[in-house]
């Protein structure tokens, strides 16, 4: 197995996020999806191989099925082939981990669906019997599938952790009509895509979305969709509430991590053999499950 990519090299301005690079080529950016990964806001020294490809590959997939939905996304291009001729000598660096989309104004905050109780919602459930400021029924279990999905929008943080905040706050910052737009296509797209990926084995147990607008106000479906980076993806014939479920995500490397001696800041352990193996194949799982294609090391 390779050595993971972790850093690309285009010439051009670039924006390095934990996990992807994306680069300013003018009309529009380049967003390239790297094989790091990172866990507790750090990415860990040595990274997943495949895992880009397999996560562009997996957002691709999906871009293409909300299409029915008549739902703008920001998806340009995805072969090199057609990327401006200034990047075409990269193809190397690009090829089945990148896409080329339009440039929009995000929208700060992220859009959170949840249809599971899990994660920092069962954390304040406990406390409070509420997610986000939204009620919900006594004597619910970790990892309870909730009544109907709900809409817990969050902050989007430079650095650490996103912050979880009420509809009404998110309204206040970007708009209560967009916020309500916004909440209606999160909430329409979970639900299609929850129910798709019951039928294929997966529980989307929660996701965040990321939108964009363009001067014209038409709002954009951006960033990666659906991705076991973005969402809490657990195995259906294993699902047992009442405790932490198996998972397609990077759980497993956070399991690792915890039973380290690791104060959560950098610099982060390497990931052992096994555990970048057993990544690798977590992400490999939910993409062909998901997509009925089995992972040969090419999008499709």
């Amino acid at each position: 197995m390779s050595t993971a990519l972790l850093q690309t090299t285009l010439p051009f301005p670039v924006r390095r996020g934990k996990v992807r690079d994306v680069y300013d080529l003018g009309d529009a950016l380049l967003i390239v999806a790297t094989d790091r990964i990172s866990a507790f806001d750090c990415v860990m020294p040595n990274g997943i191989p495949d895992k880009g490809r397999i996560l562009t590959a997996l957002s691709l997939f999906w871009f293409e099925k909300l299409r029915q939905f008549d739902i703008p996304i920001h998806v340009i291009a995805s072969d090199v082939s057609s990327y401006p001729e200034a990047v075409r000598p990269y193809a190397d660096q690009l090829e089945g981990r990148s896409m080329l989309v339009r440039k929009a104004a995000v929208v700060p905050i992220e859009c959170v669906a949840r249809g599971y109780l899990a994660g920092s919602g069962w954390k304040e459930y406990q406390q409070s019997q509420t997610v986000c400021g939204i009620k919900l029924p006594p004597g619910l279990r970790q990892c309870d599938k909730l009544p109907e999905p709900i809409f817990t929008p969050a902050t989007k943080e430079a650095s650490g952790h996103d912050i979880n905040i009420s509809f009404d706050e998110a309204a206040a910052r970007i708009g209560r009509g967009l916020a309500e737009r916004l909440r209606d296509l999160t909430l329409r797209i979970y639900g299609w895509a929850a129910n798709y990926a019951l039928h294929h084995g997966v529980i989307i147990a929660d996701t965040k979305f990321e939108f964009g607008t363009l001067p014209d106000g038409t709002i954009l479906l951006i960033d990666e969709v659906l991705t076991p980076d973005s969402s809490r993806f657990w195995p259906a014939n294993r699902y047992e509430p009442g405790h932490d479920q198996p998972s397609f995500d990077k759980q497993f490397v956070r399991n690792w991590l915890e039973s380290q001696p690791w104060d959560k800041r950098p610099p982060a352990p390497a990931l052992p053999p096994d555990v970048v193996a057993g990544t690798r194949q977590r992400y490999i799982e939910a993409y062909e499950l998901l997509t009925g294609n089995r992972w040969t090391g090419q999008s499709t």
